[in-house]
C-alpha cells in the first residue's frame, strides 16, 4: 500500500529530473525541498481547518458558492501558498539555481513532497480504489500545478538577474496565482455533483496537460542561464529575448 502511495510521485519526479539536460541539481537541495513540501501538507490542513470553520461554518455545504469558496479561496490558496513560500525561501538565492529550468525541478520537488504525504494519508484511509483514483487525478494535478509555478518562477529569477523589476514581479505573481486558479478550478469541478462539471473537468485536464507539457519542453529546450550564477553563458545566446517572448504566450 505504501508503494502505491509513493510510486506516482517517483515516476513524475524522474520525468522532470531527466528533463534537466544541462546540470543536475544537488540531491541535498532536492531532498530539503521534498521534506519541506511534506510539511506544507500539515500547514495547509491547519489553515484549511481554521479558515474553513470561520468562513464556511455557517454556509450550506451543498451549494455551488460553498464549493467555489472552499476550493479556490481556502484549499487551493492554502496549499499553493505553502509550496510557493518554501520554493522561494529555499531556492531564490541558492547558488545551484543557475538555469531557468532548475525552477521546474525545484517546484516539482516541493509539490511532490506535499502530494506524497497527502497521498499516503488518503490511501491508508481509503484503500486501493483511492490509490488508483489519486494516481490518475490528484498526483498528476499537483505535478501540473508545479510545472506552471516553476515555469514562471524561473523566468522571474532570470529577470531579477537582469534587474528587470517589472517583469520579475509579473512572473512572481503568475508563479503563484496561475497554480492557485488551476488548482481551484480542478478541485471545484471534481467536488460538484453536476455531470456538466465532470465533462468540463475532463476537457480541462486534457487541455491543461497539453499546455503544461509544451511549457515543460520549451523551458527545457531554452535552458536560459541566469546571469552571475555560474552557469554556462553560451547555452542561450538570446535568453532575455526568449523569456520576454514567452510572456506573451
Amino acid at each position: 500500500m505504501l508503494l502505491l502511495s509513493i510510486l506516482p510521485s517517483i515516476i513524475l519526479f524522474v520525468v522532470v529530473w531527466k528533463g534537466d539536460r544541462y546540470e543536475k541539481e544537488p540531491p541535498k537541495l532536492l531532498a530539503k525541498l521534498f521534506l519541506f513540501g511534506t510539511l506544507t501538507t500539515i500547514s495547509a490542513f491547519i489553515v484549511e481547518f481554521l479558515f474553513g470553520e470561520v468562513i464556511l461554518g455557517f454556509m450550506n455545504h451543498q451549494g455551488i458558492l460553498y464549493a467555489l469558496i472552499d476550493n479556490f479561496l481556502i484549499v487551493a490558496l492554502a496549499e499553493e501558498a505553502g509550496k510557493y513560500i518554501v520554493l522561494k525561501k529555499v531556492t531564490w538565492n541558492h547558488p545551484a539555481f543557475n538555469y531557468t529550468f532548475d525552477a521546474v525541478v525545484y517546484a516539482v520537488s516541493v509539490s511532490l513532497g506535499f502530494a506524497t504525504l497527502e497521498n499516503v494519508l488518503y490511501i491508508f484511509g481509503g484503500g486501493v480504489g483511492t490509490a488508483i483514483a489519486r494516481a490518475l487525478f490528484s498526483i498528476p494535478g499537483h505535478f501540473i500545478y508545479a510545472l506552471y509555478m516553476g515555469y514562471y518562477y524561473g523566468f522571474a529569477r532570470f529577470c531579477d538577474a537582469y534587474n528587470d523589476d517589472g517583469l520579475k514581479k509579473k512572473y512572481l505573481k503568475l508563479a503563484f496565482w496561475v497554480p492557485v486558479l488551476i488548482h481551484g478550478f480542478y478541485d471545484f469541478c471534481l467536488s460538484t455533483e453536476y455531470g456538466i462539471f465532470i465533462l468540463i473537468f475532463l476537457i480541462f485536464e486534457v487541455v491543461l496537460t497539453i499546455f503544461a507539457i509544451r511549457k515543460f519542453l520549451r523551458l527545457s529546450k531554452i535552458a536560459a542561464t541566469i546571469p552571475g550564477s555560474g552557469g554556462n553563458e553560451m547555452i542561450t545566446q538570446n535568453g532575455m529575448e526568449d523569456v520576454r517572448s514567452s510572456s506573451s504566450r
